[in-house]
Order: structure tokens, then sequence, then C-alpha cells
């Protein structure tokens, strides 16, 4: 009886009154936001806010309509009436962008469901373990390292012209589904990485724990051939392509109490399986490296410092985000890509004669680089649909946030900063952005990849923190060096299947759509009537060279 008395009630009542003060320091900003007082749109549902305006528009017209009336900086109704402020202000997000290391952090519900499905990566940890991770990672993506991968990427791209050649010769109607081919491509590539580029094996698991330059990400995942290792893929497959989520998966992002509820068996199975094959490659890497240190002498980091070096939690929490970095987006903008050729056969044919005049199906880096229009080709894609759509940040203390375009408030106060309070949540409309008329000009909206070279210069400005640099959350966290893997291999899949093939919708375009579930980040074409798989069927005709 003293033992109830004495500790498990008042530990139960400690538990209970902090639960308590949780919940209504959380309805208390909810209800009672510090920026109400800026202009914004009504909230048109109490559980979803405006998100659902939001999620049903694939165009960015919704966040055009909401700049045009109450400017570039505004506040939105998030999810349970979150506060959420908007802004395209560039002075503003210079800002953001900067202390993005010390005040603006993702949000904890972004995090936690990143986390749940990919472990504690570089998409998810802030503040020292985040630069640590960022340190170590870094070699693997500068210029150089990307450049050593352009021959898997030229490989695997020529393995998917074939695949999809096979699939056509089997078809009456000459039809495949594009994202499907191309996530086991992009899937094949992240396999074989290590392979080629021994600074980004080493970057990737032995400067984590061993120090040995042939020791690194190499696994075949076979996703195009169809072997016994395509079981990953099958599971990836299995989890970007399901996007039926449930009231359960609602509670686990938006509360911390419910996230210990049992995961989707989906999601639950596929990270099981990416932390089994992850610790195989792991232990694969430590037992090459202690073969390699006797017969060479090398020396094991495990003396080194811990700040220096990552833990074998952190080692296997790199490997998921990994597979969504080169898998997951480079996939969806490819995706777009042969859309859009679809949607403008002039394009489709000035890229296709550039590319012909190439005398090699196995282009360099340097080869693919001296191609303008599909440069440009590539930026126009990137910058009209973007696959993430926006990108959000929650501050971690208060701020003063300085704005270019001053905002004037609902009481008709001018404002040239805005005072943020630790908590507020901060989302950039990145897609918005890529269409704004004041950056871009008139014709905005239209896909014309000869606006590059002549771009104006408030666009120049933009460019920055904008199509190259935002237009992928995963690249903006892993390209820190100056190059970018998901935009080089995509020149390379360009390259060789425009050379291949003639694309053509296989569905009215009207049964086309850009739009994102509610609970999903990244945006890709899909066929309505292809629902929920979020497919896309294009009809392939091969290309006839004239010798």
């Amino acid at each position: 009886m003293n033992l109830l008395a004495d500790v498990i009630i008042p530990i139960a009542l400690v538990t209970v009154s902090y639960a308590l003060c949780l919940v209504i320091g959380s309805l208390y900003r909810r209800l009672f936001p510090h920026l109400r007082h800026l202009p914004g749109p009504k909230n048109p549902h109490l559980l979803y806010g405006n998100f659902i305006e939001i999620s049903e528009d694939d165009t960015a017209s919704t966040h055009e309509k909401w700049a045009e009336k109450y400017g570039q900086t505004y506040r939105l109704n998030g999810l349970l009436k979150a506060n959420i402020l908007v802004t395209q202000d560039l002075k503003a997000i210079h800002h953001i962008l900067r202390y993005s290391e010390e005040v603006y952090h993702k949000p904890d519900v972004a995090r936690a469901a990143i986390s749940r499905l990919l472990g504690d990566g570089l998409l998810v940890v802030e503040g020292e373990k985040h630069k640590m991770q960022r340190r170590v990672m870094n070699p693997a993506f500068g210029p150089i390292q990307i450049r050593a991968l352009t021959e898997i990427f030229v490989d695997k791209s020529l393995e998917l012209r074939d695949y999809w050649m096979r699939e056509i010769q089997k078809s009456s109607n000459k039809e495949v589904i594009v994202g499907a081919g191309l996530s086991k491509m992009t899937l094949d590539v992240i396999g074989r990485a290590g392979e080629s580029n021994q600074r980004f094996s080493q970057s990737f698991a032995l400067q984590l724990n061993v120090n040995h330059p042939t020791i690194g990400f190499n696994y075949d995942f076979e996703a195009l051939s169809g072997g016994a290792n395509s079981e990953l893929s099958r599971a990836f497959a299995a989890v970007f392509g399901n996007f039926n989520r449930t009231i359960l998966d609602f509670l686990r992002t938006q509360f911390v109490i419910f996230r210990n509820l049992p995961a989707n068996p989906v999601f639950r199975n596929a990270r099981g399986l990416m932390d089994r094959i992850g610790n195989e490659l792991l232990q694969d890497a430590k037992e090459v490296a202690r073969s390699s240190e006797k017969q060479d002498g090398l020396i094991w980091t495990h003396n080194l410092p811990d700040h220096q070096r990552m833990s074998d939690e952190d080692v296997l929490a790199q490997i998921p985000t990994f597979f969504v970095a080169g898998h997951e987006t480079t996939s969806t903008s490819t995706t777009s890509a042969i859309y859009i050729l679809t949607q403008h056969k002039d394009v489709q044919a000035k890229l296709r004669q550039e590319l012909l005049a190439v005398g090699t199906d196995s282009p360099s880096m340097d080869e693919l680089s001296a191609l303008p229009y599909l440069d440009a080709f590539v930026r126009e894609v990137l910058r009209l649909h973007a696959p993430v759509t926006f990108i959000a940040r929650a501050a971690v203390k208060d701020d003063i946030i300085p704005l270019k375009e001053p905002v004037i408030d609902v009481n008709g106060k001018t404002l040239t900063e805005l005072h943020v309070k630790k908590g507020q949540l901060i989302q950039i409309p990145i897609q918005s952005m890529n269409k704004d008329k004041k950056l871009w000009g008139e014709d905005a909206w239209e896909f014309k990849p000869e606006r590059w070279g002549k771009e104006p210069e408030a666009a120049t400005k933009f460019q920055v923190y904008g199509v190259i640099f935002l237009h992928s959350l995963v690249v903006l966290e892993l390209v820190l060096a100056g190059g970018s893997p998901s935009s080089s291999e995509m020149k390379a899949i360009l390259f060789t299947l425009i050379r291949a093939f003639e694309f053509d919708l296989a569905v009215p375009k009207e049964d086309v759509t850009f739009k994102r579930p509610l609970m999903v980040s990244l945006s890709r074409p899909m066929a309505k009537s292809h629902l929920p798989e979020r497919r896309l069927p294009v009809t392939l005709t091969p290309v006839t060279r004239d010798n």
C-alpha cells in the first residue's frame, strides 16, 4: 500500500499533469496563434484546414490565388487548426534557410513520419548530429564522385531501354507503366553505386566504421532482371505505390501519444526488410575490413572520437535514406519528363535530334553536359513539376524574419519583419514559386526550355533557392558539394530513352493528374483511371534510325 501511495500514484499524477500541459499548450497555440493578425484564407475544415484545397490542386493555382490576394507572405490553416506561416518572399526564404541549423528545423510531425519509415538518417536528425552526418556523407556527392557514377547511370539506362523493348514486343498495345520501370532502374543504380565510386563507398560505409577504399554500398537488387534480390524492389513499390492512408496513419504522424501504435503491415514489412539488408551490408563491410586490416595494415576508425564517426545505428539509418535519394526522386522527376514529352511533340523531336547527333550509346559526363537543349529541358521539367511541392520548417526558438515585400496585416498595419515564436510552422511553396510570374514572366506557366540562358533577372536570383536547389527535399539535404546526382542520372536516362523510343500518352490527357494525396510528399503525373496505384501508362514506338 505504501508503495502505491509513495511511488506509483505520484508518478501517475506527474505523467498525467505533463500530458495535460502538452495538450493545453498545443490547443492554446492552435486557437490563439501568434501570427493571427496576418491575412490568409478562411478555415474550410476543422480537421484538415486548407490542406484539402492544396492536395486537390495539381497546378499550384491555389497558392497563386492566395498570393495575389494576400501578398507574398500570409497565414494558412493546417491540420487541426494549426497556424502556418506561408512565404514566397525571397528575403524571408534566404533568412530561413540560412539559419536552418540554428532556428528552423523540420517540424516534429514531418520528422516523425520520415523516421518511422526511414529511420533517424540525414533527413530526420537536426543539430550537431545532422552536422556530423552531413560532414561524413558530403564527400560522396561532389562533382568528381558524380562523374564516376555516370557509367552506372548509362549502363542501367541501356538495361531499362532493353527491358522496355522486350515489354512492348510482348504487348499488343505497346504500353508500359513508366514509373514501374524507372523505379526498378534507379534502385539498381543505388545498389551498384559503391561498386564504381570508391569515394562514394568510403563516405557511405568506410568513413563510418572502417578505413578501406574498396568497401561500400554494393548490392545488386536485381530489380530490372527480377532476380532473387528484387524483394526490396517489390517492398519499395509497395511503400511508395500504396497511398491509401488510414486514420491510424494520420494519428501516428500528428500526435506523440499515438506514435507507438502498430504500423501499417506494408510499411512494417518494408522497414524490416531494409533493416535486414542494411545489417547484412554493414556486417559484410566490417568483415572485409577486418581481413584487409590484417593483410594491408589498415587501421579501423573505432579509435576516432565519437563526434568524428557514425554509430552502427547511424549507418543503418542512411541506407533507406539513400534508397529514397537515388530511387524515388529521380524516378518521379523522370516520369514527369516523359509525360511532358508526350504533350510537346516538338520538344521531343528537337531533343531527339540533338541526342542522336552524339555518336555513342554510352556518353561520358562531359558529353552529357555538352547538350544544351537536354540541360534546358531537365531544368524546365524541375521548374514546372518539382517532385516536392513545398518545404516545411518549424522555429525552435523565437526569431525575427525580415521581409523584402512588406505585409499589410488585417488591422491595416504595414509589417517589414515578422516576429515568430518558438514552435511556429512555416511553409515555402516551391511549386508556386517556380510558376510565379513576378519571377519568371508572363509565360511562367508555359513549358518553355528556351527560357534557360535568358531567364529574367528575378528568376536568376531565385535559382539559388529555386528550381535547382529546392526541387527535391532529399537533394536539398544530400547535394552539398555542388553536384547533383538526381539531375545527372535523369539526363542519362532521358538520353538513352529518347534516342530509342517515341513517347505517346496511352490514356486521354484529361485522365492525367498531378494531385498529391493528403499525406504524401512527392508529386508525379498519374492516370486517375489507374488509382490508387498512381500509374502512368505510355505507348512506346521504337525509333528507326537512318544509316
